[in-house]
């Protein structure tokens, strides 16, 4: 059980990475060309044991703009733009395609947005069996898509569940009224539940709903209200983000009147009122902002230490290369990120010229591979041993990352971390600080190199 101490929180809260990968988009850089893309997948691809393939699509359309999105979408009803973007999409596929080994197979599949429901029926049918053409899936493949309850009918569930997709993940957000006009997305409850329905009666395996706290107007009494609805819709997995205000970023952010947000202290209390509801209906506490029923793949991944991060958050499928298709979207192969291009125009040109569409990327150094592993066992497993590490990297660790573990003496002090002579444990009470924890670890911010700005942690 997650313990949850209000002022060490407000000690240690600071901004800070999510870890999606390491190094953080920040550091990619145009020195990384798709020439550089291109080389890293013929060399995988040239190895004995190429490893299993995740696949991204991105799908930025919507029929709405919502205030608080932080996502790379374009607001759009133009029917001839969104299908041309499927055929360029298709167009990138047969790219890759042609330097894949024909016997790798797909593990993973997850369509992101944007709304990939934003796409008609008969439009995901088109984009999703010509991928199922393309590529061949191992046994109990997950293959997920992210919906919107608000321009959806049964059809789109039944494209989605005929073509092979087996979770979907759906925004909630916060179900008060006056919080969804606020923030342009009014989605009645009843709406939410029969979309469930839908999900269920058509034996999707799993369902995944997001939360947001910090969004205008909330109070610790009216989420309450929200959590209670959705412990009583009962999902497998349950996300719960802290909403970035970053109008800086994200200009449309600037719609959100400011004095209308929480102050941190109301927000911290909504955090720890959430965590306490959904850990006491039986929900564990993946980590960060995650929760998953006990019997769900991500907290049996959890106890046997399988868990692993990527661009999408947290993953049962560690060592595989994730290529990601559409606009904006980050590859993961081998060792370097591929960042693609985040307009259309640039993207279609270098799909016609034949070229990845890559923008910027990065290739990892021996320091950033190592480090990486590091945090993503911090990350993941809430535990370090350092003669993991020692004989695979060749190192002394605590010389190594002496910088990182000096400053974990704070931590100790506080009960937020156990140090042994090989290792360190997170505590209980650690587990919602475990951005900073792994901050220590961090190469770029030990050598003052991160000038990026971050969410906070909490």
């Amino acid at each position: 059980m997650v313990e949850i101490n209000l002022d060490l929180i407000k000690k240690y809260d600071k901004p800070g990475p999510r870890y999606t990968s390491y190094p953080t988009a920040p550091q990619f850089n145009e020195s990384f060309t798709n020439e550089s893309f291109l080389d890293e997948i013929i060399r995988t691809n040239n190895e004995d044991n190429s490893p299993d393939l995740s696949l991204y699509f991105h799908i930025p359309f919507c029929d709405t703009l919502c205030y608080f999105c932080g996502c790379n979408m374009i607001i759009s009803r133009n029917r001839e733009r969104i299908y041309k973007y499927i055929d360029y999409v298709k167009n990138e596929i047969d790219l890759l395609r042609t330097y894949l080994k024909p016997d790798r197979k797909v593990v993973q599949v997850h369509w992101g947005g944007g709304t990939p429901t934003h796409l008609k029926p008969e439009e995901i049918i088109e984009l999703k069996s010509f991928i199922n053409q393309n590529f061949e899936y191992k046994e109990n493949s997950e293959q997920s898509c992210e919906i919107d309850p608000r321009e959806l009918a049964k059809a789109h569930l039944e494209a989605l569940r005929e073509e092979g997709f087996n979770r979907i993940s759906m925004g909630v957000q916060d179900f008060n009224e006056k919080v969804q006009k606020a923030v342009n997305r009014i989605q009645p409850e009843d709406m939410t539940r029969q979309v469930v329905d839908w999900v269920r009666e058509l034996k999707f395996d799993s369902i995944n709903l997001d939360l947001i706290y910090g969004l205008p107007h909330q109070t610790v009494e009216e989420f309450e209200k929200t959590v209670d609805t959705i412990i009583d819709i009962s999902p497998d997995r349950i996300a719960l983000f802290n909403f970035a205000y970053v109008p800086w970023m994200k200009k449309h952010m600037a719609l959100i009147k400011e004095e209308d947000i929480p102050a941190a202290e109301i927000k911290l209390d909504i955090l720890k009122m959430s965590i306490e509801k959904l850990t006491g209906a039986g929900y564990e506490f993946i980590g960060m902002d995650h929760f998953a029923k006990p019997e769900d793949e991500l907290s049996i991944a959890l106890r046997e230490k399988k868990l692993y991060r990527n661009f999408q958050g947290y993953s049962t499928y560690p060592g595989t290369d994730l290529y990601a298709m559409g606009i904006t979207s980050i590859s993961q192969i081998g060792n370097t990120y591929a960042q693609n291009y985040k307009n259309e125009k640039e993207y279609f040109e270098c799909i016609d010229d034949g070229n990845f569409p890559v923008e910027k990327g990065y290739q990892l150094s021996e320091d950033d591979i190592l480090r990486r592993e590091v945090i993503m066992k911090v990350m993941c497993d809430f535990e370090l041993k350092y003669s993991n590490f020692e004989g695979k990297f060749r190192i002394d660790f605590k010389d190594y990352f002496s910088y990182g573990l000096n400053n974990l003496k704070a931590f100790t002090e506080d009960d937020l971390i156990e140090l042994n002579d090989d290792g360190l444990k997170v505590t209980n009470k650690g587990r919602l600080l475990i951005r900073n924890i792994a901050m220590n670890f961090d190469g770029y911010i030990e050598r003052k190199e991160d000038k990026a700005k971050y969410s906070r942690t909490v």
